[in-house]
Order: C-alpha cells, then structure tokens, then sequence
C-alpha cells in the first residue's frame, strides 16, 4: 500500500473465531482476550491507527437487496425484523463451531452492555500503549432485538453512553452516517454527529445514505435520499474532524463492474462535496 502512495488506516472486525466467547461471555474469554490484545499491538507496531469492531451477535442480518434506487438501481433494503433465532455455535451469521442442538438464549440489553465493559476495560490500557484506537460501530439494521438477540447501540443517544463507558481517546467510534439514519428513538443525526465528534470520539466515518427508517428503509445514492450529505461533511469540517470518511454500500449501476461503478460515483460525489466546502 505504501509504494502506492496510499496508507492503511484501519482494520475492520475481528473474526467470529477470534472472540465469539467474549461476546458470549464463555469460558475461553479470557484466553480470546490475550489474543485480541496481541493484535492490537501488532496493529500499533506497523502503524495502524484503528481497530473497528461491531460488539454484536446477531451482527448484520435482515436485509435484502432490490431494484429501489434511481434507475431502478439494485440496493439494499430492509422490510421487517429478522426473527430466526440464532443456532447454538454461531455468532455474526458464521460459524465458529459444529451447529449445537438449541439456539443462543435471549439475554438482557443490560447484560450486553456489560460484556462490552469487561471487553473495554481489558483491551484499552493496551490499545492505548500501542498508539490504536478500538472504534466501534452501531447495529445495522438498527433493531432492539435481531434474530432474538439484543443490541448494544440502535438509538442514536446510545454513542455517548458508549463513549462514557471509558474516558479514554482510544474508545472511539466508527461513525456509520446510514445506520444512525436509520436508527428510531431518541436523538437527531446532526446533534450526536456534532456531539461525538467535537469530543474528538470518532476514528473514522461511514457514509451512505437511505430514504426512511426501522424497520422499513432502503439505500439509496448519496444524493437522493433523507440525509443532507453536505451538512454531514459541514459538521465534521467545524469540529476538525481528521480521519478517513468511507463510502461505505453504495446502489450497483449497470457496467461491468457494477460495485465498483456505484463506489467511484460515491468516492466522486463525496470528493466534490469536500472541494466545495474548501
């Protein structure tokens, strides 16, 4: 990456192999833990600046994809909760192990939480001491409940209380612009955008939009649907924000290449936007 000019700046998730007991609070936690720890001091040794991670079981389940966006554009869409239980064995939709005879057990909202402490406070002092920050990012789609699990952050109040679970810089954000869009309940987009990242709390932006929110909504093109993109990229230019901004999904255009197409018009439109507040 770097011949080519560029620079790696952060990784995303860890694999379900490498911490599905700290997500599930079992018995080889702690053993994962040691090994999550070793990983992030590798990141900080060849110079990674963040670790993203979604502290989700279920992970991102539900959606579908239609042609909903301009032109008839193949996208995603979400028409309902997914309600399949989660098989015994599996966590973020892979398995980690032999299916096992039941499913995963629906357990607290509070209980979640405070597994992601535990997780937290054993994995910052570290992170901290090899220059990485851990970034988090919300459920998408932003139900409670999915495949009768909880979720830890589906309202839009909820970043803060994640980022008041520990002073520290290195307990950061993966801001995901689409998901908050999507999310119900208390808080508005632009104020916790504005809030989050004035404490300098996000590592880096995801950034798509959609027209409507949970528990129907679809993606759509950056320019088309309930998001003002320019008033997303105007608030983090007045808070100095300095990380990267990610296109994150984008609708498939009809080319050869259709995902790849639908990114460059994404990387086109957010470059322009950029030149234009300049």
């Amino acid at each position: 990456a770097e011949k080519e000019g560029l620079k790696i700046w952060a990784i995303e998730n860890f694999d379900p192999s490498m911490w599905y007991d700290i997500l599930l609070d079992g018995p080889r936690k702690e053993e994962q833990m040691q090994l999550l720890q070793e990983v992030i001091r590798r990141l900080g040794r060849v110079g990674i600046a963040v670790m993203g991670y979604n502290f989700s079981i279920a992970g991102v389940a539900g959606r579908k994809m239609g042609p909903f966006a301009r032109g008839q554009a193949e996208t995603v869409f979400v028409d309902g909760r997914d309600e399949r239980p989660l098989p015994d064995g599996m966590v973020w939709n892979m398995w980690y192990r032999e299916r096992g005879p039941g499913h995963i057990a629906f357990f607290s909202h509070d209980e979640l939480w405070r597994r992601l402490k535990w997780f937290l406070d054993r994995l910052i002092p570290v992170a901290e001491q090899a220059g990485v920050r851990l970034a988090a990012h919300p459920d998408d789609p932003p139900f409670p409940v999915l495949r009768q699990t909880p979720r830890l952050i589906y309202e839009p109040w909820m970043f803060q209380k994640l980022i008041d679970l520990h002073p520290s810089p290195a307990n950061a954000l993966e801001f995901c612009v689409g998901t908050s869009a999507e999310m119900q309940g208390e808080g508005d987009l632009y104020d916790i955008l504005d809030a989050c990242s004035r404490q300098g709390r996000i590592a880096y932006v995801h950034l798509r939009n959609v027209k409507g929110k949970i528990p129907k909504y679809q993606e759509t093109f950056l320019d088309e649907g309930d998001v003002d993109v320019r008033k997303v990229l105007q608030i983090l230019r007045r808070n100095n924000f300095d990380g990267v901004i990610i296109p994150d999904h984008t609708p498939l255009l009809s080319c050869a290449a259709p995902w790849h197409g639908g990114m460059a018009y994404a990387m086109g439109y957010i470059r322009a936007m950029l030149q234009s507040l300049e």
